[in-house]
């Protein structure tokens, strides 16, 4: 008997479930837990078999499987043992803190309010010390913007858009169906039907200065294309820069999205898209002696005069 990853962790929320609701309804309960009742079925039938070490009859847990079979209710017993619900671990706690993290970025409103107090009382079971160990950080906006996007989307109304536009260096004031808010790749992005463009368009919250109620309401365009594996590719800020590094910088290759990594004498060659000359400031002094070329070398400049001001700073601090 072989069981997946999710039906032990729906296993182990079945028990305490259906403890805290005797005589649980068979339907309700694959409902309650995004199954089908077919698929619930099973998970009993495996549940039957579960106990404490021995496997006699009574060291396992004692489900009525003819109720179940006949009137569609579930009854369990012999499991005291597994009273308590799952706890979490806290790695899933930290990996929790950053996925809400990154949802209150794009929430507003009732949700972020919800979000808001998950926050706080997953923080308090992690600990003061483990949650400043959580960093999580987007290019956003104001939050006037973001709250006045998150009410437009909730109320299907248009908006006109005071955006800084990069590819033009220009501002423009599109007016726009806002469709819904979302992060990625250290941004949070707009994404919304353009008026002007008769398209779907994507719009950087950070580059949007002010947003102003339109006329009319949000049309049926269909859905937005999506964010895939080659957004990144497709961003026009993109650049492409290459970095000769030592061996023991090769784990870049392992946390970022690399186009290319080969071997040379010395180390290594890779290749990357590069839309936020922030991040790469920061990986390259993070970095520091271990990156031998930068390709184009005004990509490192940034990082260079970076490097310049902190030295300077400890020598000032050196004099006596």
């Amino acid at each position: 008997m072989s069981t997946s990853h999710d039906q032990v962790s729906r296993l182990l929320a079945l028990v305490p479930y259906l403890q805290a609701h005797p005589d649980a309804d068979l339907a309700e309960t694959a409902e309650r837990f995004g199954v089908s009742p077919r698929r619930l079925l099973a998970d009993l039938e495996v549940l039957w078999f579960v106990g404490l070490p021995g496997g006699m009859p009574g060291d396992l847990i004692d489900i009525d499987m003819d109720a179940v079979a006949e009137r569609g209710r579930i009854r369990i017993s012999n499991a005291d043992y597994l009273a308590r619900p799952m706890r979490f671990t806290i790695e899933e706690v930290t990996s929790l803190i950053v996925a809400l993290r990154a949802v209150r970025e794009v929430t507003g409103g009732v949700a972020g309010e919800a979000v808001d107090s998950a926050l706080a009382k997953l923080s308090k079971v992690a600990g003061a010390q483990e949650s400043r160990r959580v960093g999580f950080a987007v290019a956003n906006s104001e939050d006037g913007v973001r709250e006045s996007l998150i009410e437009a989307i909730a109320a299907g109304r248009a908006v006109r858009l005071s955006y800084d536009g990069l590819t033009r260096a220009e501002t423009t004031t599109p007016v726009v169906e806002p469709h819904r808010l979302s992060a990625r790749d250290g941004y949070v992005y707009l994404e919304a039907w353009s008026r002007d463009r008769d398209a779907w368009r994507t719009f950087r919250l950070d580059r949007i200065a002010s947003v102003e109620p339109a006329e009319g309401g949000v049309a049926d365009h269909g859905d937005p294309p999506q964010f895939d594996g080659g957004w990144l590719e497709v961003r026009p800020e993109a650049a492409l820069v290459t970095l000769s590094i030592t061996n023991h910088a090769h784990w870049i290759s392992e946390y970022y999205p690399v186009r290319s990594m080969q071997r040379y004498r010395r180390g290594w060659r890779v290749q990357l898209l590069v839309a936020d000359s922030a991040w790469l400031r920061s990986l390259l002094l993070r970095l520091g002696p271990e990156v031998r070329a930068v390709d184009p070398p005004e990509a490192a400049e940034s990082a260079r005069a970076a490097a310049r001001e902190t030295l300077a700073l400890y020598a000032e601090f050196a004099k006596p």
